[in-house]
């Protein structure tokens, strides 16, 4: 029963993830010069691009360990940190599926 709540979660999670990247790209397509917008707002839309693609690369990265976690899923490596090697409690793989280490390790 835990490992299919675990495998709809990471997939939930996944599917969710690569919307929102592509939202995030739509966000950082370049600002054509000739939009007629003010020194301030392009400056303003600059700054929001900026935010927008460190926030693209978090989600990428956040993707990136669904998936890996999701290859591990029904093998003896899953559910374990990569760090020290203990088992990851259930309720942080459920609360974060990303997760790669226990919380000792992450912090």
């Amino acid at each position: 029963m835990e490992t299919n709540n675990i495998k709809q979660n990471l997939l939930n999670e996944i599917s969710k993830t690569k919307k929102l990247i592509e939202e995030y790209k739509d966000l950082t397509k370049p600002i054509a010069p000739d939009v007629a917008i003010g020194r301030i707002s392009r400056m303003d839309a600059i700054n929001n691009k900026s935010v927008i693609e460190a926030s693209l690369r978090q989600a990428e990265e956040k993707l990136k360990n669904l998936e890996r976690v999701f290859s591990q899923l029904g093998t003896p490596d899953f559910g374990l940190c990569l760090k020290c090697k203990r088992e990851i409690p259930i309720g942080r793989i459920l609360f974060r599926p990303e997760s790669l280490y226990c919380v000792t390790c992450a912090n």
